[in-house]
């Protein structure tokens, strides 16, 4: 969960408090036995806590006992988000390694099965795989979750309204999930698929003001129906522990550059809402369907599909949406100073999503004569050495002056 607290990593000047366009990312990865790539369905405790001891708080068992993870504190620098994602990548990596363990950053793993999976022994989880049964059990699926804090006293719920638009996009930028139980799904985005099984997901209702939401939000924990506001799942939801507005619908980033690319642009476009309270702010429920629909086919096209533009009826092409993003939110991207982490995005366009590139190497591994099961096999070995890379073209910027005795900690 995102953590507001102070990273060691951070400026002494910063400050540890949620501020206006703050922010938090929070990513899920998957553990594999680095032998035979295999999901590795119970935990190792010992490995989890050695995670801990090297991290401190970030780092967090998941629901499922095959997965983990992480959170950032509180951040105001892009660049330092990098780092943070980067070296809490390579540092659960190398444990991971000690104990004949690997980690994949995707939104579904090539060779999961669901049915062999075992829940954390927590109260919580046990809680949760009672209420959801089946469809909790099949919840294999890893997010990437955007926190963004805007200025207080906003109304969140209006930002949520009319942010949603432009949640396709992201979604397309993030696709990472092309397989589902070790088969192609024929689609660049399956997680959301599989995810819409659980009850209180997808898109949210377009709320006429805060009244309404809180009134929705009481009605479902007074009457019993949840437990608290947590277990609303929505693909963007004010957060019920932060003043801050959570992105959701993105899968886990394969590549840490594309993490902080979609974390860049939803700060950005949360800043280009604030300050233009006009934009879509005649937003209605009938363009939440037509929203529903965009979110459809940024699942099954990623970027190489076509988004309906709600002003004009007419579909256009994920570069020519992105286009017009950029260049709505080129003031905000200087304000924030994260023009190189927005600019990215153009650069996932010519490369590809990761599943772009997850579908690439399995027609590879088919093309020299390999086997349905050996070419799975192949994507979940690129998953894992990629998932401890930034990206295939990028260096990290160095951070000066790290004390020595705490080189191992975010």
């Amino acid at each position: 969960m995102y953590q507001p607290h102070k990273s060691v990593l951070r400026s002494p000047s910063l400050s540890t408090e949620a501020g206006p366009f703050t922010f938090g990312i929070e990513e899920e990865y998957f553990i594999a036995e680095a032998r035979t790539m295999r999901m590795a369905a119970r935990s190792r405790p010992k490995f989890i806590n050695e995670c801990k001891a090297a991290l401190g708080g970030i780092v967090e068992a998941e629901m499922m006992q095959s997965q983990i993870e992480i959170a950032t504190p509180v951040l105001d620098d892009m660049a330092e988000a990098l780092r943070e994602l980067h070296q809490a990548r390579t540092t659960i990596g190398a444990i991971g390694a000690r104990h004949g363990l690997s980690i994949a950053a995707a939104g579904t793993y090539p060779l999961a099965t669901w049915n062999e999976q075992q829940i954390t022994p927590k109260r919580r989880y046990k809680e949760i795989r009672e209420e959801l049964q089946i469809v909790g059990r099949r919840n294999v699926l890893c997010g990437l979750h955007i926190h963004v804090a805007p200025p207080e006293n906003s109304s969140r719920v209006d930002l949520m309204n009319r942010a949603m638009p432009f949640l396709p996009l992201l979604l397309a930028l993030s696709t990472s999930s092309p397989f589902w139980q070790k088969h192609r799904t024929g689609m660049k985005g399956y997680r959301l698929a599989a995810y819409d099984e659980l009850p209180r997901t997808g898109l949210p209702a377009i709320f006429r003001n805060e009244g309404d939401y809180h009134m929705l939000v009481d009605l479902l924990v007074k009457s019993g129906a949840v437990n608290s506001e947590a277990h609303i799942w929505w693909a963007i939801r004010p957060s019920s522990r932060y003043p801050t507005l959570e992105l959701r619908i993105a899968d886990s980033c394969t590549y840490a550059v594309d993490a902080v690319c979609v974390a860049a642009l939803f700060r950005c476009l949360i800043r280009a809402l604030w300050r233009n309270p006009t934009l879509h702010a005649d937003i209605v429920p009938m363009h939440r369907l037509v929203i529903d629909e965009n979110r459809w086919r940024a699942q099954r096209f990623g970027i190489h599909g076509s988004l309906i533009d709600i002003n004009t009826g007419t579909l256009r092409s994920i570069a020519e949406v992105l286009d017009g993003v950029l260049d709505l939110v080129a003031e905000d991207a200087e304000a924030l100073n994260c023009r190189n982490e927005v600019a990215h995005a153009k650069r996932i366009l010519a490369r590809g999503t990761s599943a772009d590139l997850q579908l690439e190497i399995y027609a590879n591994a088919r093309d020299k004569g390999l086997t349905k099961q050996r070419a799975v096999h192949a994507v979940a070995d690129w998953l894992t050495a990629a998932t401890q890379q930034l990206g295939d073209d990028i260096v990290i910027p160095q951070k000066a002056a790290l004390p020595q005795k705490e080189e191992a900690r975010l």
